[in-house]
């Protein structure tokens, strides 16, 4: 950051010394160093602030794009849900055919044809 050699860094220490004496040279350099370790955790602090602003901004822009490519997708194949691709994957795998729709052929089953409901357990 700084391109200090070591002629520089040289005449700092020589022009600390005389400025503000080999006496209160220790006071002075525990006090740099407590301004050092400040000026790095503000920055520390705000780098990570931006860092996650940045973050957030990128989750944003995907959960956008996402949300473009799902309403594409079902779009183009709107009978198709989760839960029925998922319980027709299971049955294939376990060997059942799919059942086929009878109520889309012969309508759903009146009251008179119903199978009767089983009898209520008695205690």
């Amino acid at each position: 950051m700084f391109d200090v050699g070591f002629d520089e860094l040289m005449l700092i220490v020589i022009v600390a010394i005389v400025v503000i004496g080999p006496k209160d040279m220790p006071k002075a350099l525990r006090m740099a160093g407590r301004w050092i370790g400040k000026v790095r955790r503000v920055s520390g602090h705000f780098r990570s602030g931006v860092e996650a602003m940045i973050r957030e901004a990128e989750l944003e822009e995907m959960e956008a794009k996402w949300r473009e490519q799902n309403a594409a997708i079902m779009a183009a194949h709107p009978e198709q849900t989760p839960d029925s691709d998922a319980q027709a994957a299971a049955d294939a795998a376990n060997g059942i055919a799919p059942a086929p729709v009878m109520e889309a052929l012969v309508g759903p089953p009146d009251a008179e044809t119903a199978p009767a409901s089983p009898p209520a357990a008695q205690h």
